[in-house]
């Protein structure tokens, strides 16, 4: 029988976060039969160990996993397009693996996409290990959004729908809305739809694949919705901080390839003619330690926002 969802994994040295996530899915991955994805990108911590040791909970509980692991370290954004390669599911879900699936959250996010013929992804409500509610939802990037977060005005006015405008500090991620890119950290999308626009872009080694994903989702005509009856504990950034001098710059560098892609008209070429030297030396201040490291321009998952 097919299965209705497909979770994908990509893990690269998460075992110590993997463990309460196989568990939470295998409590909560519902409706059944439904698959699990893991690519493993040459963990050295024993990750792909883990997953395995998790075969039996998974087929007691009726879930196919299935384990891939790749030699060497491709890349989040093609160790997920291998993930969804191997799946079959009605819908796909793209997940980290610090994150923790509360009760109901999986099967009302595949009811909701069933409801809404014009979605082409939603995302869940998602929490701090300590039950706060975790900012999860942005506006796709802009010049004039860079420069607010430079000059730090988004931290002077984080409410406002002006000078924080990117990481929408005017919405408290209380309701049903439709949003431009929710973090990739648990994003559910209809098969159809991904058949549609095609595999992520990657292009995109680590950061920005799922902006990027989002921004062709909402080219090719559908609605991408913040649905928070269905809640997700994430534990922000842990795979980032292990080593953030390379990743800070590795963030900025996608930026300027997000960027790139999408500023394409005369005018906005022009600008990026000024923008993008500007951001790359910005991350190369930063990776250095010559700025203060606690700003990262993360568009995706993988453990990175």
């Amino acid at each position: 029988m097919r299965p209705v969802i497909s979770a994908v994994i990509v893990t690269y040295n998460s075992a110590g976060d993997l463990r309460g996530c196989l568990a939470s899915l295998c409590q909560h991955l519902k409706p059944r039969p439904s698959e699990i994805l893991l690519v493993d990108n040459a963990s050295v911590d024993g990750s792909a160990a883990v997953a395995e040791e998790f075969r039996p909970t998974c087929a007691a509980a009726g879930i196919d996993l299935r384990i891939r692991r790749n030699p060497l370290n491709v890349g989040f954004t093609r160790a997920v397009n291998q993930g969804v390669a191997m799946s079959s599911g009605k819908f796909i879900l793209l997940l980290n693996p610090d994150t923790r699936i509360r009760a109901g959250a999986l099967s009302a996010m595949a009811q909701f996409l069933g409801n809404h013929p014009d979605a082409g992804a939603v995302a869940p409500q998602l929490l701090f290990p300590d039950g706060r509610i975790q900012p999860s939802c942005r506006r796709f990037p802009r010049y004039r959004y860079l420069l607010s977060e430079v000059l730090g005005l988004n931290r002077l006015f984080p409410r406002s729908r002006v000078f924080n405008a990117w990481k929408m500090g005017d919405f408290d991620h209380r309701s049903l809305r439709e949003v431009d890119q929710p973090q990739g950290a648990c994003l559910m999308l209809p098969r159809h739809v991904l058949n549609q626009i095609g595999p992520l872009d990657e292009r995109f080694f680590l950061f920005f694949s799922d902006v990027d994903l989002c921004q062709r989702v909402w080219q090719a005509g559908w609605k991408i919705y913040f649905f928070p009856s269905a809640q997700v504990v994430h534990r922000k950034g842990s795979t980032v901080y292990r080593d953030r001098p390379r990743l800070i710059w590795q963030s900025h560098r996608d930026f300027i390839r997000y960027f790139w892609k999408w500023y394409r008209s005369p005018l906005q070429r022009a600008i990026n003619l000024v923008g993008i030297p500007l951001l790359a030396l910005l991350g190369l201040l930063r990776s250095a330690g010559a700025a203060t490291a606690n700003w990262l321009p993360f568009g995706k998952a993988g453990g990175k926002r």
